[in-house]
């Protein structure tokens, strides 16, 4: 009777559930239960429920050891890999969009004051759009190059003019006989085509090369397109070396549309001066510059920081005929500078103010964040260097974006008449566009305080359409050129447009103050923060907390 009752004495076992794995372990063990029930009996019931109590204890307890050394020896070698510290540092970004309407530069264009020497930004991104006709012949047959290469040559200069030369004043030699012809690979074409500047000098050569100015003022691709992630101190050394190498080649050898400027210039100089005077002249390098029919990106960095710059890509997305053409798009560039990732996009988004026109801007946008790709060239295990633009720590998004005010030509007429910028800013399809989701969203831009830069008349301050004899020619002024930024560690401090008449749009620019983090050489521990590194004698282990953080 008693063995009868015995089994509903047996209490289940609490860590059954630990068993329910393994199925062979559980069978074992309740049948050594009831083996051992049906030999000893009720009175030795209370002796083999204690035993059991003890072993499942015992087990508990050893199971809770061996989890929390693993924990524990995890988290210790987590202290023991070693990881870098990195400081930040403050670098000011020139950014300046120009819709150039088509025409190539003249002598009498001074971008000095666009360009703002005077502020000696850290770098200076310059986006152009139509900077060539968007005729059928650019965009399907080849795109002209021409004036790419002269807004190339013009930037080049405004950038590195000596600090002693007065704003009037241009950096090419008189004209002679042997200017006219050109040198160092300058094409053939008559005398009257080459433009002059004012002092009667050559400003560019005959038909110049985008690719040849491009070659000669851009830093070596193999430099700066090299991983900058941490490696092995022998590579970063010979890196470094490579391109001190390099800067002084470029210091010493002026590109050929400013080296007979330099000749001249170095006869006045003293004799042992001229070394110095032709490395003084070049400020900024060119890193990256791309072309896709009318748009056009070039980013010029200070020659100090060149070796800072690593990782660079460029990629670029058409969104004009049939939604894949150059003459809508944009052209992206990726870089690091120092261990941050910063990525700038230049863009020209579809055209037209009938109603519903912003729907195809919003689809640009987006097609363009979607199908903007750039190629992984890091080969660092472990290492994260992004391949799409929103990945990236800092982010510039500049260009003619197109979007017009939700008004009609009488109405803003009325509004500008009356200076009321609020009520007509409050009409403006980006700003209503982005309050509603509808496009950047998460984006940031700076509150405007200049006038619609779109449509002027050519060579004037009266917007086209005051002048229009027909209304289907009449454009109603808009804020169709933007700056607009994303992420972390971005600080605007200007946002406005410029005065020069060249084209029917006006030049817009702003300057940033972008953070990056610098590597400072030390060495810390993983697991510990740097406001609690002490380890006091109360807690001689760990917090297992700070394994937790690093994931």
């Amino acid at each position: 009777m008693s063995n009868h009752n015995a089994p509903c004495d047996i209490p289940k076992p609490a860590s059954v559930d630990e068993f329910v794995k393994n199925g062979k372990k559980k069978k074992s063990f309740m049948s050594s239960i009831f083996r051992k029930k049906g030999r000893s009996g009720t009175g030795s019931s209370d002796k083999k429920l204690l035993s059991r109590r003890d072993i499942i204890w015992r087990r508990n307890a050893t199971i809770d050891r061996h989890c929390a050394t693993k924990i524990e020896s995890l988290t210790l070698s987590c202290l023991d890999s070693p990881s870098r510290q990195f400081d930040t540092r403050e670098y000011r970004v020139f950014v300046g969009t120009w819709n150039v309407a088509g025409k190539p530069p003249n002598s009498s264009l001074n971008l000095e004051d666009f360009l703002q020497i005077e502020g000696l930004p850290d770098i200076y991104v310059l986006g152009f759009q139509e900077i060539v006709p968007l005729n059928a012949g650019n965009v399907l047959v080849i795109e002209d190059n021409e004036p790419a290469a002269k807004w190339l040559g013009l930037i080049y200069q405004a950038l590195n003019k000596p600090q002693d030369q007065s704003s009037g004043d241009e950096l090419s030699p008189p004209e002679t006989s042997d200017s006219r012809q050109g040198s160092g690979g300058c094409g053939s074409g008559s005398r009257d085509s080459i433009p002059k500047s004012s002092s009667g000098g050559m400003l560019f050569f005959q038909k110049p090369s985008l690719k040849m100015l491009s070659k000669d003022y851009r830093v070596d691709s193999a430099l700066v397109k090299t991983c900058t992630c941490l490696t092995d101190p022998s590579t970063m050394q010979r890196r470094a070396r490579d391109m001190r190498e390099f800067i002084y080649r470029v210091e010493a050898s002026p590109p050929p549309s400013l080296a007979s400027a330099s000749a001249v210039a170095e006869e006045d100089a003293p004799p042992d001066a001229s070394g110095e005077l032709a490395r003084s002249s070049v400020n900024y390098c060119l890193i990256a510059s791309k072309q896709m029919v009318g748009i056009f990106l070039s980013v010029w960095v200070r020659r100090e920081l060149v070796p800072y710059i690593g990782h660079l890509r460029v990629d670029s997305v058409g969104r004009g005929i049939m939604g894949r053409l150059g003459n809508k798009g944009c052209i992206a560039m990726s870089m690091t500078l120092h261990q941050t990732s910063v990525c700038f996009v230049c863009s020209h988004l579809a055209s037209g103010e009938k109603e519903g026109d912003e729907v195809r801007r919003n689809s640009d946008v987006a097609e363009i964040i979607k199908s903007t790709q750039f190629p992984r060239i890091c080969k660092v295990p472990g290492q994260r260097i992004p391949d799409k633009i929103l990945d990236h720590d800092r982010v510039i998004w500049l260009g003619d974006l197109n979007y017009r005010v939700a008004l009609s030509y009488d109405e803003t007429k009325t509004l500008m008449g009356e200076n009321d910028w609020d009520t007509l800013l409050e009409k403006d399809q980006l700003m209503i566009e982005r309050q509603a989701g509808r496009v950047f969203k998460g984006w940031k831009e700076g509150k405007i305080y200049f006038a619609p830069t779109y449509k002027y008349k050519q060579n004037s301050d009266a917007y086209a359409g005051e002048t229009a004899k027909s209304k289907k020619k009449r454009r109603t002024p808009a804020w169709c050129d933007r700056i607009l930024w994303h992420g972390q560690g971005i600080e605007q401090l200007q946002y406005i447009r410029g005065e020069s008449r060249f084209s029917d749009h006006r030049p817009v620019c702003s300057v940033f103050v972008i953070e990056a983090d610098v590597d400072n050489g030390s060495m810390i521990r993983k697991g510990y923060s740097t406001l609690d590194s002490r380890i006091h004698c109360e807690s001689p282990m760990p917090q297992r907390h700070s394994f937790y953080d690093d994931f």
